[in-house]
């Protein structure tokens, strides 16, 4: 597909609004986790594949502070791998893949920290290792999760597809029936 052209400081509505209504989505309302981009690139990283980072402004009234849980609030933290896995499907819509967009899993996954209602800003960071393009495509990164700049989730292997509308309802990921 197109390259992607380095993406700095931008809306992450605008830029969807950018790519038009047939590109990968991103969740809408209260799990669209992510707000801005600082830095989108199909260059750099630490696999000199591509670098992408994307923010989510905590508010502290956020609905998962006040059921996860009530007295002791804290982002779940499978939001912040959800947080990765859009940021990722950005990174493949903002190259121009059109289609229906799936978290397809993740490797290995370690948390060093939590999300507290008095955090301000979290930051999902992704190096791309590949982009393996076929009738779909599918995108392999490594990411961590910062909260107010401090480190406190990787994950390693993060896998997110993009597949062509079908007029079928099963959908087998590139895999066989």
């Amino acid at each position: 597909m197109s390259a992607l052209a380095e993406v700095i400081d931008q809306d992450v509505q605008t830029l969807m609004d950018s790519v038009g209504g047939n590109s990968a989505q991103l969740p809408v309302g209260e799990l669209r986790l992510l707000n801005h981009v600082p830095l989108m690139s199909d260059q750099g990283g630490r696999y000199g594949k591509g670098h992408v980072i994307t923010e989510m402004v905590i508010d502290p009234q956020s609905w998962f502070f006040k059921c996860h849980f009530p007295d002791d609030p804290i982002m779940p933290g499978c939001l912040g791998i959800e947080g990765l896995w859009q940021s990722l499907g950005l990174f493949l819509a903002l190259k121009g893949f059109k289609g229906k967009g799936r978290a397809l899993g993740v490797s290995s996954l370690k948390f060093s920290g939590e999300v507290l209602p008095t955090a301000k800003r979290l930051q999902f960071q992704l190096h791309i290792r590949k982009v393996v393009e076929r009738d779909w495509v599918i995108a392999l990164a490594d990411g961590e999760v910062l909260v107010d700049g401090k480190f406190i989730y990787e994950a390693r292997d993060l896998k997110v597809g993009i597949f062509p509308e079908t007029k079928t309802s099963e959908n087998t990921f590139g895999g066989k029936k």
